[in-house]
Order: structure tokens, then sequence, then C-alpha cells
């Protein structure tokens, strides 16, 4: 309970009944009541209709989503691809689990406190409805990014000119890009989506997560030199975890760490 309404018993200290009827002292400053903000959305109870966006998820807040940004995070369920340290497989069946109409009508209501809204997955580029989607955030005055593992280029290209940033999941180099995804030939669409970053002048970013395992630091750097080599400025590695919120499985190396700090305007290890 709050001061203002904590009791509404007579006081036993003396205190002048008109200071104890709203709880506060003598000399004692009355605190503003904060607003109340709208609820985040819940899960649907029932099954919604097959033709509706499938909106796997929501994150009301987050500052390391989009570096630099305070957005919010709606999550699409769908990808094609089974990476095998994905964390997040959950979505990688297509289902919608919450309303969008409800997901729209609660941002509509976080406008003024949070700079941007960010579509991520599975594979956010898998939901035909993105674009109508990343227009409806737009319309509220959002700034829009997307997550991708650049497996539609096509469809990259339909929505590129309406967003303000793009994380690029680099998953390997060409030798071990399809024992990552577990498809053939997947290499491909992600380096056309690549190449049309860069001649779209779009900020983004390429990250790749990183164990050894898969990648020993000497394909890293090389991928990396390659990256740089053809004019992408931001790179992060993320290091390999067993679990979200578990420490990295191996550690980066410090010379590695000090190329990759060179070769790139921006580089961030995480």
């Amino acid at each position: 309970m709050n001061a203002v309404s904590s009791s509404n018993a007579a006081p036993e200290d003396g205190t002048p009944a008109a200071a104890s009827a709203t709880g506060l002292g003598p000399g004692t400053r009355r605190l503003t009541a904060r607003p109340a903000y709208p609820a985040p959305p819940q899960p649907v109870a029932q099954a919604l209709p097959r033709h509706s966006p499938a909106v796997g998820g929501l994150v009301p807040f987050s500052t390391v989503d989009w570096p630099g940004q305070l957005a919010a995070v709606v999550f699409i369920a769908g990808c094609p691809w089974r990476c095998h340290y994905c964390h997040n497989v959950e979505l990688q069946t297509r289902a919608a689990r919450y309303d969008w109409r409800e997901t729209r009508a609660f941002l509509e209501t976080r406008k003024g406190l949070l700079d941007a809204i960010v579509f991520s997955g599975g594979e956010p580029l898998s939901e035909p409805r993105l674009p109508q989607m990343i227009r409806d955030v737009r319309r509220m005055g959002y700034r829009v990014g997307l997550h991708t593992a650049g497996i539609y280029p096509l469809r990259l290209a339909d929505v590129l000119r309406h967003l303000d940033w793009v994380g690029l999941d680099i998953k390997a180099d060409a030798e071990g890009y399809d024992d990552i995804t577990g498809r053939r030939d997947s290499q491909r669409p992600a380096h056309a989506c690549l190449a049309q970053l860069l001649s779209a002048g779009i900020d983004f970013e390429c990250r790749i997560t990183w164990h050894p395992d898969w990648l020993d630091e000497t394909r890293l750097l090389a991928l990396a030199r390659e990256l740089a080599r053809r004019g992408v400025r931001r790179f992060a590695v993320q290091g390999a975890r067993r679990s979200p919120d578990a420490p990295p499985v191996r550690a980066l190396g410090a010379p590695a760490l000090a190329l990759l700090m060179q070769w790139f305007e921006e580089f961030a290890y995480r």
C-alpha cells in the first residue's frame, strides 16, 4: 500500500487529523502520482484466424536489441532454418500467439516513451504481413529496426526503404554455413541481403554467434576481414551460450579482439 491509502485508523502519534487523512505529516510534500500505463498484451486463449500475423512474443522495453535506441521488440514466429544453437526454438514454427491488433494498440500507448520498434524472430521476413505491420508502427512515429538472418532477399528488398536499421546475422564462413543452418545453400540468400544493405546505405550491423568448435579464430578473422573489405562498418561477435543468461562458453582471444577493433568503425564483443 502507499502512504495515501495505508490506513483509515485514527493516528496514535498526535498528528493532526487533516494530515493523517492524507497520510502526510506536517511539512511533508505530497508526492505526485505516477501515471498508470496499460499492461502489455497477453498470449491469446483461443486460436486466432489463420490469416493473423504470427506474432510470437513481445518485449515492451529493451536497450540491447537496437544499439543506442530504447525499443519494444515484436517477435515473429516462423523460420525455415534450424540453427543448432538457437535459443528461440519455440519461434521456429509459425503460430500467432498474440493478437496484432492488441499489440498495435499497446504500442500506441508507448509513444513518447520509446524510440523504436524492432521486429525480430524467428525470422520476421517470414511474415507476409510484415510490410503492413511496419507501416502501422511508422504511422505512430516510431523508428523501425529489423533482425534478420537474410533468408528472404526479395522480401527484404520490399521493406528496406521503410527501415531505419537492420541487424543481419552472419552464421559462418562459406564452409560452415549449411552446418549451422541445417539447410543447403543457405549462404547465398544471406550474402544477397548483405549486398542490398551495402548498396542501400542503410544503417546496419553484421553480427555472428561464435564458438571455436564450429568456427575457429583463424576462420572467424578471415570472415571478418572479408566483411570489412566489402564495406561492413559495424560488426559484433556474440559468444555462444548454453542459455541466454549464461556466460559465453569460450572467450575470444585478446589478439583477435585487437584485430577486429582495427578493421571496423564499430566493433562489439558481447
